[in-house]
């Protein structure tokens, strides 16, 4: 066994690998899509095209009813609530199900960037898209040729 100094102490190297261990999650090591609540938070993606940004949010099993998209001011929130409720009785017993799932997430736009009153967002396949509008004098030009006078 080897040992190893920290702080100015001496311990054995395993122990750090227990730490580790148990410091983790044991079937989802690699998950950072989890708050510090333990509750999960959607992954995002943020394309940005020469006209627009487009926003995928990843929440399957999810309705587009169960979607709140607000802006106010310059910030973009997309939150969702979902509540599921089940109960079924026999005669010699009565099961209550019921789960509740929700998320915020929270997007900082520039002003003087996007065409705030054309935001349109879908929902398809598990997937809320965000179509952001760029405004025209924020868009990317194509290249233009200069003459040297």
């Amino acid at each position: 066994m080897s040992l190893i100094k920290r702080n100015g102490n001496t311990f054995p190297a395993f122990p750090a690998l227990f730490d580790d261990f148990f410091g983790r999650e044991l079937f989802n090591w690699g998950n950072n899509n989890f708050s510090s609540t333990s509750t999960t938070v959607p992954a995002v993606n943020i394309n940005e095209t020469a006209d627009a940004f487009e926003v995928e949010v990843a929440a399957p099993g999810m309705e587009k009813k169960d979607f709140n998209i607000t802006l106010n001011g310059n910030l973009l929130t997309i939150s969702s609530t979902k509540e599921q409720q089940e109960e079924k009785k026999e005669k010699n017993y009565t099961r209550r199900e019921f789960s509740y799932q929700s998320f915020q997430r929270s997007f900082e736009l520039a002003k003087d960037v996007v065409d705030e009153d054309k935001i349109n967002a879908r929902y398809e396949n598990g997937l809320l898209h965000l179509t952001i509008p760029k405004k025209e004098e924020a868009k990317q030009k194509g290249p233009r040729t200069i003459q040297v006078a």
